[in-house]
Parts: structure tokens; C-alpha cells; sequence
């Protein structure tokens, strides 16, 4: 993987932390009685995923996607959560006693499954769908050569 790549991949990763800790901030600004920083917090949070998806635009460019890949691409992520990431993440937890983090990650795990398998049936029904459609063109594909052949032979 070049260096580049790899680059986009951790500012992506660092602009989407960002977002989410300075959203995370606003909240605990606003709960603490300051609206003014909480918004600031906000405007800058909305900046951070503008970054993160130009970052994106560059690792995943929209030509070289499909519906099914990104499903795919969900499907990978979630099932890398839920079968090797987070059961790490938990014997960690377990060997330092860190209950609270153990039930999170419990959680975690469960909700990864949950997206995995929800991304799975989308993927699914797309598939049928675009089966479907595709015989359908088929139908009208062979309708409209038939008409052609009709009107040269004429």
C-alpha cells in the first residue's frame, strides 16, 4: 500500500475522531451551560467530516464503486469488529478488571453483529432486485431488437 494511501487513511481516521470527540465536547459544553462553545464546537465538528469525506473521495473514488461493494466493504468492517477487533479489545479489558469497559464492548460486539447481518439482507434484497431488473431490460431489450429487425426487414 503507498505511503499516500496510507496517509488518507489515518487523516481520515483522525478528521472522523475529531467529529465525533468535538460533538461529544458540544454536548458536555451545552449540559455544562455553555451554549456559545457548544456551537463552536459544532461548527467545527461539521468542518472535521467535510475533511474526513474528501479524504474519502480520494480512497474510495465514486467510479470505482457500486452499491454491492460498499455493502461488501460494511459487511468486512463489521465482521472484523465483532470477530477479531473487539473480542481483543474485551481480554484486555477482562485481564485489567475494567468491568465497565468489558460490558461496553459486549455491547459493541452484539451491534456489530446486528449491522453485519443487517448490511448482509440489504445486500441480499439488492441482489434479487437487480436480478429482477435485469430480466426485466432483458425482456425489453429483445422486444425492441424485434421491432428494429421488423422495420429493416421492412
Amino acid at each position: 500500500m503507498s505511503v499516500t494511501i496510507q496517509n488518507l487513511e489515518a487523516a481520515f481516521a483522525g478528521e472522523s475522531m475529531a467529529h465525533i470527540k468535538y460533538m461529544y465536547f458540544a454536548r458536555l459544553c451545552r449540559a455544562l451551560g455553555d451554549e456559545t462553545t457548544a456551537r463552536v464546537f459544532e461548527e467545527t465538528a461539521a468542518q472535521e467530516v467535510m475533511h474526513a469525506f474528501g479524504h474519502l473521495d480520494l480512497l474510495y473514488p465514486q467510479q470505482d464503486m457500486s452499491v454491492a461493494r460498499c455493502l461488501q466493504m460494511a459487511i468486512e468492517g463489521e465482521t472484523y469488529e465483532y470477530t477479531e477487533m473487539y473480542p481483543s479489545f474485551r481480554h484486555a479489558a477482562m485481564e485489567e478488571r475494567q468491568h465497565e469497559a468489558v460490558a461496553e464492548i459486549d455491547s459493541q460486539i452484539t451491534e456489530s453483529k446486528e449491522h453485519a447481518n443487517r448490511f448482509r439482507a440489504t445486500l441480499d434484497k439488492a441482489a434479487k432486485r437487480f436480478a429482477a431488473l435485469a430480466r426485466v431490460e432483458e425482456k425489453h431489450a429483445r422486444h425492441y431488437q424485434q421491432t428494429l429487425d421488423a422495420v429493416q426487414a421492412a
